[in-house]
């Protein structure tokens, strides 16, 4: 890998460290694509909950 692309991965795990703080600080959750592709909500306690395309598509 090139620094640059060093360096971005580094700012979006660092992102990701960020949120999932925040939503332990508010109570709530956030929402990402796992390395299988799979769409979870995970809960500031821990618990992960997949989501299905009907949870997330717009009608």
């Amino acid at each position: 890998m090139n620094n640059f692309t060093q360096d971005l991965a580094k700012l979006i795990r660092l992102t990701g460290e960020r949120a999932k703080l925040d939503a332990k600080a508010n109570g709530t959750y956030i929402v990402y694509k796992t390395n299988e592709g799979q769409i979870v909500k995970e809960y500031s306690t821990g618990k992960i909950e997949k989501l299905k395309e009907r949870d997330f598509t717009h009608e």
